[in-house]
């Protein structure tokens, strides 16, 4: 069983060292774990420091690409590897290291697929108390329209079982955090807290520059991710919306109408009319953005399958190297 903690990197070099200081190299029920930083375009020399702090793993991106693709880069990267569990946390050192045995424990004894890190919002002395409402409603929000059973939503401490990586594909490009929470739970992924401590981080973020911002970016993430995987739902429920506003009018001019005084009143039924015309071509975009859903899915499970087989093939290339003739490399499955 090989553990493999990914950490997503942008000019981290000064932090880096302490969090892979507080990384435990023994974990119950795990033979293995190794490390991989992905160099988001770092300019301090990040890479360089991970590659002498013994960092297992090192992948870079020429230029920033963003936390999402550096995510995603991670992960990739971590199925190559023949990860059979990965863990992803970050480089400032915001989260107890020493967590990552709780971590790991729901997806060793098969009762998860992903494990996020619930950091105690409600509660926690390093957060201030605008912050605590907004990650409460935030993770509320998340969790109705994910149907999961989160605390934390945009919490980057997870983690996650080689099926459900090879099955996680994300496609916004601010953060993954709430984009993966959706994903799984409308692919039934079984998802589960656990709590685990913080520390203080005296930088500001670089993923974003103001809560806004940030709030702005979630907002926009969270609506296309929903769209992306309850396109249905979605668009008819904006169309029917609509067709209920437009109705609105319509009864005020037959009202006048039914009165005698119908003949002044023409502009509501203009206007009714155009929205309920606009609600029910929305219903049917609806309809259709489904029709692309299920194509989607089709993709996704050849890509899945995809994975497999790359899986496979650099088993087998291992395998036939000079002076590995052990099998232990071998995919479970296969060996089965």
């Amino acid at each position: 069983m090989k553990l493999i903690i990914q950490i997503p990197c942008f000019n981290e070099a000064e932090s880096l060292p302490s969090t892979l200081l507080a990384i435990p190299r023994q974990i119950p029920g795990i033979d293995k774990v190794e490390l991989l930083v992905i160099d988001d375009g770092s300019s301090d020399g990040t890479a360089e420091v991970a590659r002498r702090w013994g960092v297992h793993h090192v992948v870079r991106h020429a230029t920033n690409r963003g936390l999402a693709a550096a995510f995603m880069t991670g992960l990739d990267a971590c199925l190559a590897a023949g990860a059979d569990i990965i863990v992803n946390t970050d480089a400032d050192g915001q989260y107890d290291g020493g967590a990552i045995p709780a971590l790991v424990l729901p997806v060793l004894e098969g009762k998860a697929d992903i494990v996020v890190g619930d950091r105690g919002v409600a509660s926690n002395q390093y957060f201030g108390p605008i912050k605590r409402r907004l990650q409460r409603l935030g993770t509320a929000v998340v969790r109705y329209l994910s149907r999961t059973d989160i605390n934390d939503a945009v919490s980057g401490f997870r983690a996650i079982s080689r099926e459900a990586a090879q099955r996680i594909n994300i496609t916004t490009e601010f953060s993954y955090t709430t984009d993966m929470l959706i994903q799984a739970g409308r692919k039934r992924m079984k998802v589960v807290s656990v709590p685990v401590g913080t520390n203080r981080t005296e930088r500001p973020s670089r993923l974003f520059k103001s809560i806004p911002q940030f709030i702005s970016r979630q907002l926009v993430t969270i609506a296309r991710a929903y769209t992306t995987y309850n396109p249905l739902r979605a668009f008819v429920s904006a169309g029917l919306l609509m067709a209920v506003i437009g109705a609105m009018p319509i009864m005020r001019f037959l009202w006048f109408w039914v009165n005698g005084d119908g003949d002044g009143h023409l502009q509501s039924l203009v206007l009714g009319g155009a929205l309920l015309t606009l609600g029910v071509i929305t219903s049917l975009l609806g309809v259709l953005a489904d029709l692309i859903g299920a194509n989607r899915k089709l993709l996704e499970i050849s890509l899945k399958r995809m994975r497999v087989l790359e899986d496979e093939l650099a088993a087998v290339r291992r395998l036939l190297e000079p002076g590995d003739t052990a099998e232990a490399d071998l995919p479970r499955k296969r060996r089965a």
